[in-house]
């Protein structure tokens, strides 16, 4: 694999920390793909991550969602010491990270038929959406009068 070098991006980029960090981090970490997951895009600003956790229980499953980083982690618990002759359904613990968005919030989080289906909105506050701003136009004796929107 390549490895890139963003110390450029650094010396003239103002306000990308994360970006680039992500960047960064994401070519330095070693690729793990257990568990397998999918990652939808239901709409506009709704989205789902499907993770698939075969053999997990609901209560041996944990998710946590900080700041900007939504966290799945799984340990199988030892209650039943069960002897294989071939274990084909992995049950080691496992720690996945998902890097959010802003104002990207967890809705919901719930196990059926072996996948975790994590469902996520976008809900940008009213203050940070675009708005239409009525144009005024000079009226004689120097008032403003405004159009309609």
């Amino acid at each position: 694999m390549r490895t890139y070098d963003f110390a450029p991006l650094w010396r003239s980029s103002i306000g990308f920390d994360r970006l680039i960090d992500l960047l960064d981090e994401t070519q330095q970490r070693s690729e793990d793909n257990y568990p397998p997951y999918n990652i939808e895009r239901l709409g506009e600003d709704r989205y789902q991550i499907s993770v698939a956790l075969a053999g997990f229980n609901q209560d041996e499953i944990s998710v946590t969602a900080e700041q900007n980083v939504l966290t799945v982690e799984g340990r199988k618990g030892d209650k039943d010491q069960h002897e294989y002759l071939y274990q084909g359904i992995s049950a080691r613990p496992f720690k996945r990270q998902f890097s959010l968005a802003d104002y990207v919030q967890v809705k919901s989080a719930m196990v059926e038929n072996g996948l975790l289906q994590i469902e996520l909105v976008r809900e940008i506050p009213e203050a940070m959406k675009p708005r239409r701003i009525a144009i005024g136009s000079g009226a004689p004796g120097g008032q403003i009068t405004q159009k309609a929107a």
